[in-house]
């Protein structure tokens, strides 16, 4: 009588119906099927290009300058409000995820921008060099959910540091060294998305035996909600993270894109939920209906509407099976809790959508050896800095406020100390 009862509430046939219409709608928006698409993706590949901010007057400029503006503001609302509650999550450690959200976004940004004033050519005090700051920092808030919970404040800190000279390495090597010409990730689902995912696996790597008789990581649906409010904020301001530096004429289409990608994602995420679990999981619901966002990065300002379907729909799959299948075996295998489950969010759809710019451009190898060499930087650098972050000893009680902040406990809580 129960597995009926679990089986009925799965609602497999309309199930697979909505994933099947996610699928038709794809198809219905490629270029190739829909010729006001085709007639869209054609005026787009033939504007103008790239405006040439040298030659405007002082007075365009600035204006110029100020429309690319909101989107910055956009971007830092992503990393202070959809970050922050996102990862309030865990119960009774609101405090130290907003907390620490603040601390090294404070960090990263300045210091991004500070390097880059010594070893760049081009000037770092207009709004484009802030939103590649604000990219670093958007990197390193992923690379800190994997210990999310097991550092104290100093250590988050001086990750931080480390990690945004690790950044900054790999960026250069990737994007600006001349190396892999032609390596397509406008977004950044390589670069920002995979190389913070494994970044934040190698610091957490080889640690599972020092939190063995830690607290469990829990959660009760005050932290979840908040968690899911997060989520939505990053839902609400994605389309402007990836069309922040994009080529003015294809803002338009990187917004639907992006828009597309993330509710074909969310469908999946619905529909492979319950079919896994029999009921919806709101870990999968905040976290897996992100993946389209991240998957689409690399292809955002490219790929057709219809195609932008699929990436999603694939992306909201794999995150989906990365949280409910997938994430034990990883943390089996690197010997390391994941805390927030980065490499289901942004490891794995990361590595997807740079592997889906392969069909938008046909550049197999550049694209692969620019995946594979971001991926083994990222773990190399975070095995490093969690041996150099570990000297600063270890967090007195994992997942909890009480230790580094005035907090007062539940009366539940309490009672059960008392007792």
């Amino acid at each position: 009588m129960d597995n009926q009862k679990k089986d009925s509430s799965r609602n497999v046939p309309f199930l697979i119906g909505v994933l099947i219409a996610c699928v038709v709608m794809g198809i219905l928006f490629l270029p190739q099927v829909n010729s006001n698409v085709m007639d869209c993706m054609n005026s787009i590949t033939n504007a103008s290009g790239t405006i040439d901010q040298s030659s405007m007057t002082a007075e365009t400029h600035t204006i110029f300058q100020t429309m690319i503006y909101s989107r910055s503001i956009h971007v830092l609302a992503m990393l202070l409000l959809g970050f922050g509650f996102l990862m309030v999550f865990i119960r009774g450690h609101g405090y130290s995820s907003m907390t620490a959200t603040l601390i090294v976004t404070s960090v990263s940004i300045p210091l991004y921008m500070l390097i880059k004033s010594f070893v760049g050519d081009a000037p770092v005090l207009n709004v484009e060099a802030l939103l590649w700051g604000e990219f670093a920092a958007a990197s390193l808030l992923i690379a800190i959910g994997a210990p999310l919970g097991r550092f104290k404040m100093d250590q988050y800190t001086l990750m931080a540091l480390l990690f945004t000279f690790a950044y900054l390495f790999n960026e250069w090597l990737i994007v600006d060294s001349g190396l892999l010409t032609g390596f397509q990730d406008t977004g950044g689902s390589v670069v920002i998305h995979a190389f913070g995912a494994y970044f934040g696996l190698g610091v957490v790597a080889f640690t599972q035996k020092k939190f063995k008789d830690a607290p469990l990581c829990q959660t009760d649906a005050t932290s979840n909600q908040f968690c899911l409010l997060g989520s939505m904020i990053l839902w609400v301001f994605w389309p402007s993270f990836t069309s922040a530096v994009v080529d003015p004429s294809r803002v338009v289409l990187t917004a639907i894109n992006t828009v597309f990608a993330l509710a074909a994602a969310s469908l999946a995420t619905y529909v492979f939920s319950k079919l896994i679990r029999g009921k919806l999981d709101i870990e999968d619901i905040a976290n897996a209906a992100l993946a389209g966002g991240v998957a689409i990065g690399s292809t955002c300002d490219i790929a057709s509407p219809g195609l932008a379907i699929f990436i999603g729909l694939a992306a909201g799959t794999l995150s989906t099976l990365g949280y409910a299948v997938i994430a034990p075996k990883v943390c089996k295998l690197i010997r390391g809790e994941d805390t927030c489950g980065v490499h289901n969010l942004h490891g794995m759809p990361g590595v997807l959508g740079g592997l889906f710019a392969i069909v938008c451009t046909g550049n197999v190898g550049t694209q692969l050896l620019g995946i594979v060499m971001t991926v083994v930087i990222a773990f190399v650098c975070g095995r490093i800095t969690g041996a150099v972050v570990g000297l600063l000893g270890q967090k007195s009680i994992p997942y909890s406020d009480s230790d580094e902040f005035f907090v007062e406990e539940p009366e539940d809580e309490q009672k059960q100390i008392s007792q």
